[in-house]
């Protein structure tokens, strides 16, 4: 009997753009296609502005797709979907943001704030609902005494463990973790990454973990993608992205990752990239990393390189590589 796991997500040729002036378009997501295995944490991973906080907005239909689909557990999620079917798959699938500063209402106790997803959908009232609420609490590591605190009472790592309760709250089977981690102190970092494992292997959820720190993607995901302004330049195992990168700007995210061994940190080479980053509003038909690549050629500034599965399993878009 097959042990393959099956694809809980599935996004294809994904794109969310934004008219940000006359004629002027912004490509956050430019033809993004991916597949979240069931059980699975995948890794989503690039600079600053590359759009991967935007791709995982708009899998939960915080944006609404410019063109491209995503498919829960093989069913199209589009407008076309009823209130009732939209209401069931926004239960399945949650989220947690980045700013446990601002992702909190500050008006509301914190009894309410994990509650709001359970009377939105109806599931528990009075004595149950506060239990559960408590248990919540439990599980991530806060007391039942936090329950009637305002989220200013707390601490950055405190808060962010509310924000997990109340991603819990409605028993999803997949959560999107968005850049979870990057608000807090180094310390606190930890105890949230391995806070979120243990959900995962005690529950069976399935993570989308949107981060820019390498190593950090490293310690949680199964597999990992790479984007850069819009679109996927890598994806693999995550063993097999650290040990074997092939794309040139995967391999200059790696060569930037501290080595806690202070003589082979002093020996190593690091990959620093030149030029200049293209303006991501009138980005031209070539490979977009070309005016930063130090292998780039003429065809990399005139053609947009194939995505294709170089390896078994691993998969890149660079004219040098295919």
């Amino acid at each position: 009997m097959s042990t393959e796991k099956k694809a809980l997500l599935e996004v294809k040729h994904l794109k969310k753009y934004f008219e940000i002036g006359k004629n002027q378009t912004l490509k956050a997501v430019d033809d993004v296609s991916l597949e979240v295995l069931r059980g699975e944490t995948f890794g989503l991973v690039g600079e600053s502005g590359c759009g991967k906080s935007t791709f995982g907005r708009t899998v939960i239909r915080l944006y609404e797709p410019t063109t491209g689909h995503v498919l829960y557990d093989g069913q199209v999620i589009d407008s076309a979907l009823s209130h009732e079917k939209r209401r069931q798959f926004s239960r399945k699938m949650q989220m947690i943001f980045q700013d446990p500063y601002a992702s909190l209402n500050p008006r509301m106790k914190v009894m309410d704030i994990i509650a709001e997803g359970m009377d939105a959908h109806g599931l528990y009232s009075g004595k149950e609902r506060e239990e559960k609420v408590l248990e919540l609490l439990k599980t991530v590591g806060l007391s039942k005494e936090h329950a009637n605190r305002f989220p200013h009472e707390f601490s950055g790592g405190q808060r962010q463990r509310v924000g997990i309760a109340r991603a819990l709250a409605v028993d999803p089977e997949f959560i999107i973790c968005d850049e979870p981690i990057s608000a807090l102190d180094v310390s606190i970092q930890a105890q949230v990454i391995n806070l979120l494992k243990e959900l995962q292997e005690k529950r069976g959820l399935t993570y989308l973990f949107i981060a820019h720190d390498l190593s950090m993607v490293k310690h949680i995901s199964d597999r990992i993608g790479v984007m850069y302004l819009g679109g996927l330049v890598e994806l693999a195992e995550s063993e097999e992205l650290f040990e074997d990168p092939l794309h040139p700007y995967t391999q200059a995210l790696l060569s930037a990752i501290p080595i806690p061994d202070p003589d082979e940190e002093k020996g190593r080479t690091r990959i620093m990239l030149e030029g200049s980053l293209p303006n991501p509003i009138s980005l031209e038909g070539g490979c977009r990393f070309a005016s930063r690549c130090p292998y780039a050629k003429e065809i990399c500034r005139h053609s947009l390189p194939e995505w294709k599965e170089i390896k078994p399993g691993h998969y890149a878009a660079c004219h040098k590589v295919g």
